[in-house]
């Protein structure tokens, strides 16, 4: 059996080597002739699965390891009686805590005693969305959560309007990308909503590219009182505007769900499903593969302040700045020599490990202390 794989898919060969051989591919660049003869199909979000791919092959199975599925064609999979399967929620802790990385900066930067004073608009309650509006709300922050689909099925309670989550002193976007439906998200923050916006607030995109319009946010930022902006995902990325990305507060190359728990999360999930797909037992689990974290534990005493404490520990784990600092650098490369190096930025990710693997200890911590790590997620020894 040959498995064709995105050459970034982590622990390839620990979780599928038993399974079959391993071909690997570079996602973005794979093409019809690499997958011809494969029968099980695993790729990320770089790499489009659809007739022009995979027609005439004899793929059984297809997996992407991402939470994401708009760069696969799960109607015409179905049609030709493809398996499919995907990650749901597997980079869910990484991507909100890469959002309170960015708020505990945030934060200081406009000088807020309190970071709990913002409230955030978060848009989209998928599995993301609502790991993120569970710690926040823990934490005391005012959070307003809009997502259509969700609020007809599930009705009015905990949902608001848009034009409300878009007043927020925050706003975070979490919504798959999509062009059809009654609820198309694709330039869903459009020029109209892009100049609601004004320069106390801050955007965050972690979701896809396309749902924020690429020429409408680059003029509003062009423009007076213009919001911050913090962009982890770009319309027609690796391509990257080097004029918007020279606009915006802070810029990642689609990192922000790139956490070790997270990407070896999606792998184990998509080994689980192909295990079920041929009848084998699935013996095989990530915690059985990850190596201590460079990081382990932090400690307090009784001197220290709740907000203090929380802002230490989350910078310690994870400052979205160095990302940035990074990404920032490549902006004086070439248009072909920035899309190389966003590849080569997720490719040779450096090792980020999530709140959980690290454990707080509190040698006489107040219980405001406590609530915060536990709210934060982190491991917590009192």
């Amino acid at each position: 059996m040959l498995i064709v794989a995105d050459e970034n898919i982590p622990l390839l060969d620990r979780f599928f080597d038993e399974i079959g051989s391993i071909r690997r591919v570079a996602g973005r660049e794979m093409e019809p002739q690499d997958v011809a003869d494969a029968d099980i199909l695993l790729v990320r979000s770089v790499t489009r699965v659809d007739r022009h791919l995979l027609e005439g092959s004899r793929v059984k199975f297809v997996g992407t390891a991402t939470i994401g599925t708009d760069h696969v064609d799960v109607d015409w999979l179905a049609e030709q009686g493809i398996a499919f399967a995907s990650a749901p929620g597997c980079n869910a802790a990484s991507v909100a805590e890469y959002v309170l990385s960015v708020l505990s900066i945030h934060a200081e930067e406009r000088g807020e005693d309190d970071w709990s004073d913002l409230s955030v608009g978060i848009i989209g309650a998928g599995n993301v969305g609502q790991a993120l509006g569970r710690r926040l709300t823990r934490l005391g922050f005012t959070v307003k959560i809009s997502d259509p689909p969700r609020q007809r099925i599930e009705g009015e309670g905990g949902f608001c309007d848009l034009e409300d989550v878009l007043a927020c002193d925050i706003v975070t976007l979490h919504t798959p990308l999509t062009q059809d439906g009654d609820y198309p998200t694709h330039h869903l923050l459009n020029a109209d909503r892009l100049r609601a916006l004004t320069g106390r607030q801050l955007l965050i995109n972690t979701s896809r590219g396309g749902v924020v319009d690429t020429q409408a946010l680059l003029a509003r930022l062009q423009a007076g009182d213009a919001p911050q902006v913090v962009l982890d995902v770009w319309e027609g990325e690796p391509g990257v505007d080097p004029d918007l990305a020279r606009a915006v507060w802070l810029m990642t190359p689609h990192i922000a769900g790139y956490s070790l728990e997270g990407k070896v999360g999606g792998t184990e999930m998509i080994y689980r499903a192909l295990c079920h797909f041929l009848g084998l037992p699935a013996r095989k689990q990530a915690g059985q593969f990850m190596a201590d974290p460079a990081l382990s534990k932090l400690s307090f005493t009784s001197s220290a302040t709740a907000l203090d404490a929380a802002h230490v520990a989350i910078r310690a784990c994870y400052d979205v700045r160095r990302d940035a600092a990074r990404y920032r650098r490549v902006l004086a490369l070439p248009e072909d020599g920035r899309a190389r190096a966003f590849d080569a930025m997720r490719r040779d990710y450096p090792v980020r490990r999530e709140f959980s693997s690290v454990k707080i200890q509190l040698k006489g911590g107040a219980k405001e202390l406590q609530q915060v790590f536990k709210a934060l997620e982190f491991k917590l020894k009192v």
